[in-house]
């Protein structure tokens, strides 16, 4: 039996969702979701994320970005685990994430080419 360096993800695929609304609150902004079939699932691996909806105009660019799915809110974080925020999403459209459900850890993959 071989020992391989990596661990396999994305066993199924990548997944793919959509948000469905934002709320923005004084302490962050929340992205919603529909209730998902994969919620249950021990998922590593990339997600992609249609943002649909705009963050409205005057939010304050600090806020951070929280999402909001089967009645639990997941931080979203950049490079070095710093919060995800207002500033750093230009605008509605697909982004590529990183999840890791035996860490908790929702990361955006920007800068990577």
């Amino acid at each position: 039996m071989a020992v391989y360096p990596f661990t396999l993800v994305n066993r199924r695929g990548s997944a793919a969702i959509e948000s469905v609304s934002v709320t923005v609150n004084t302490d962050n902004v929340v992205f919603s979701f529909q209730n998902h079939a994969f919620v249950n699932s021990w998922y590593r691996g990339t997600v992609f994320v249609n943002i649909a909806q705009s963050i409205p105009t005057g939010t304050t660019g600090t806020l951070p970005i929280v999402f909001s799915t089967n009645g639990a809110t997941q931080a979203v974080t950049k490079f070095n685990g710093e919060a995800l925020t207002v500033a750093d999403l230009p605008g509605t459209g697909v982004y590529e994430f990183w999840f890791d459900r035996a860490t908790n850890t929702l990361q955006i993959m920007t800068g990577i080419v």
